[in-house]
């Protein structure tokens, strides 16, 4: 496995993240820094937690699944891919004022709801041959650095890049599910 793929993984999985993140100053005028580490911090935690729990949970069904495998992680990973770059495309989210989304339930909600595509990401990784600890901890810290970056540059990022960025995970992990299925079907 390229010592890169889990860089390109995290990049691709955390573009839900950096939306929000890169959305979060315009509903939140005044960040300070400790806003900045818990929102970073929760989206780099559930970014990692959710491909583990799908690793685990796809192990216990490892052998039922063997023979179809690398159709199952490309058909996840098209899926998601497809409805983030779909999303994408859409139009922008308006913001909820009325509430911090920098803490409590609605952090918590954006941070799993963020992190739900890496779960199912997960259940792939049954199908690679990579190292699921070290591969879990770059998606987290990869995550963290890309939501602590919108987080900090959000206002300037967003009239930028806007959700194009989620266009280009979608891509990403669309790939890394024809790559699964080439390297399955050409064994």
């Amino acid at each position: 496995m390229n010592p890169l793929f889990p860089v390109f993984l995290g990049l691709s999985l955390s573009m839900d993240a950096f939306a929000v993140s890169v959305a979060m100053p315009f509903c939140v005028p005044s960040l300070s820094t400790r806003q900045v580490w818990r929102v970073a911090g929760a989206f780099g935690f559930f970014q990692a937690f959710m491909p583990l729990m799908g690793w685990i949970l796809g192990n216990l069904a490892a052998k039922a699944i063997a023979p179809f495998d690398h159709w199952i992680a490309f058909a996840l990973l098209a899926f998601i891919g497809g409805k983030m770059a779909r999303e994408g495309m859409g139009g922008t989210d308006e913001c909820n004022t009325r509430c911090d989304p920098t803490s409590g339930w609605p952090l918590l909600t954006l941070a799993v709801g963020t992190s739900i595509d890496a779960l199912a990401v997960g259940f792939s990784f049954v199908a690679m041959d990579l190292n699921v600890w070290r591969t879990v901890a770059v998606i987290g810290t990869v995550t963290f650095a890309t939501c602590w970056v919108g987080m900090v540059g959000g206002r300037r990022i967003g009239r930028f890049f806007g959700k194009r960025m989620e266009v280009v995970g979608g891509l990403v992990l669309i790939g890394i599910g024809l790559k699964i299925l080439i390297e399955h079907l050409s064994k």
